[in-house]
């Protein structure tokens, strides 16, 4: 079957060895999906008017930064380097930069708020998502407010659908924001697309909370793509629920611009059959004493296969910032493939990066003793399957959501659908 490819997608900031094939990704697009429109919106009207947007709150926070930059010359070794015009064997004083090294200084210099702006999935695939929604819906708080939101995206087989969402959080305003992403093939061997584009502005002590569930069927590709900006003090918690669909790319990148912000991370998933997850968080640390936490716990059964890209980017002049990432993964099958790369990037002092990640098999003593009281290794390996699926069921944020996860489970699990009668 033809396809759409978007090649360089969920591409690590600073590659590594290239034999790991692992510094980026491509996604493949049926061409021959229909465009639909699936998305629904479920928002207070005050939120949904538009008395503000992505671009202008960049553009106010441009102005912030420029007048706190100073006029100060930067002397830095990398600095001249990335100025200089011209190479010089008889400048050794000025060291050669790498190409990431050279774009990375450039960034700094500029300190542009907008050009800086990226997402997870990059730029491909945000306009591929863009052209898809068709138009963008705005999610603008006002100082003081208190909001919540849900975006739903319902795919079809043979269809493809995206949505396009801003959020811009007024300084000391929170807002809660569900996306679902649920693709119900109907018994449809047909192929399907859903996705979301998702840019996040938050201001000034702004509390925001976005959760994210994936529950589509093993035909579809899913995208998640999104991008943060946050101001001083802002806070944001993010989770990441994906259970379904063939093909998942999940991507997040987030500039904590302002001084104090915090990012928190968490990710849960579940890949079965020949299933493939893949993920790619950027975290940039640009303000003073900035803190962020990555954390992933996943299961991987059948001939699965995941991958998980954490880059925590340490910028210079972010001193007494912290950064760190982890991750759970259970191997519950032999034939499952999982990479994981967690990286620290560092242009300051006075800073701490911490990784770490947890990968083990079920042991062979283990599924002994479960075989030992009848259980199979696909029964084994059910029950962990099972065990995800309920804890996300009991943790969806409402019931349409809930009734996904069972449906999913239903799917993957024989009684499963006994589990919503037990939680009713």
């Amino acid at each position: 079957m033809d396809a759409l490819t978007i090649r360089n997608a969920s591409a690590m900031p600073a590659p590594t060895w290239g034999w790991l094939r692992m510094n980026d990704t491509k996604i493949e697009i049926p061409v021959d999906l229909e465009r639909i429109r699936a998305v629904t919106v479920e928002a207070d009207e005050d939120l949904t008017e538009t008395h503000a947007s992505f671009e202008g709150a960049v553009a106010d926070l441009q102005k912030r930064v420029d007048a706190a930059r100073g006029d100060a010359e930067d002397t830095r070794a990398c600095v001249r380097a990335a100025q200089r015009e011209t190479e010089s064997l008889d400048d050794l004083d000025t060291p050669a930069l790498s190409a990431y090294q050279l774009r990375a200084t450039r960034d700094e210099i500029a300190n542009d708020v907008a050009a800086a702006f990226e997402t997870g999935v990059h730029v491909d695939a945000r306009s591929y998502l863009n052209f898809l929604a068709g138009s963008t819906v705005v999610l603008a708080t006002e100082s003081g407010d208190d909001e919540a939101a849900v975006v739903r995206v319902a795919g079809e087989a043979g269809g493809a659908a995206g949505a396009s969402v801003d959020v811009v959080a007024a300084a000391d305003s929170s807002i809660d924001l569900t996306i679902s992403l649920d693709g119900n093939a109907a018994g449809s061997d047909a192929a399907g697309l859903i996705g979301s584009e998702l840019r996040v502005f938050a201001g000034a002590r702004a509390r925001v909370s976005v959760t994210v569930y994936i529950t589509a069927d093993a035909g579809f590709t899913v995208i998640d793509d999104a991008g943060y900006v946050l101001d001083e003090g802002a806070r944001v918690d993010v989770r990441h629920i994906v259970l379904g669909g063939g093909r998942t790319y999940t991507g997040l990148a987030s500039d904590l611009r302002g001084d104090t912000a915090r990012m928190e991370i968490g990710t849960r998933y579940l890949a079965s059959g020949t299933e493939q997850r893949d993920f790619n968080y950027v975290i940039r640390h640009r303000g003073r004493k900035t803190i962020s936490n990555m954390d992933a716990n996943g299961v991987l059964t059948g001939t699965s296969k995941k991958v998980l890209r954490g880059t925590i980017d340490l910028i210079h002049g972010c001193k007494g910032s912290e950064g760190s990432e982890r991750e759970t993964v259970l191997l519950a099958n032999q034939g499952v493939d999982n990479k994981t790369v967690p990286v620290i990037l560092c242009d300051e002092d006075d800073v701490a990066g911490n990784h770490g990640a947890t990968i083990g098999h079920v042991r062979p003593e283990q599924l002994f003793y479960l075989g030992c009281r009848g259980l199979s290794q696909e029964a084994a390996e059910a029950l962990f399957v099972a065990a995800k699926l309920e804890d996300a069921a009991l943790s969806a944020p409402d019931e349409q959501i809930r009734a996904n996860v069972v449906r999913l489970g239903s799917a993957l699990i024989d009684d499963f659908a006994d589990f919503e009668e037990e939680i009713a």
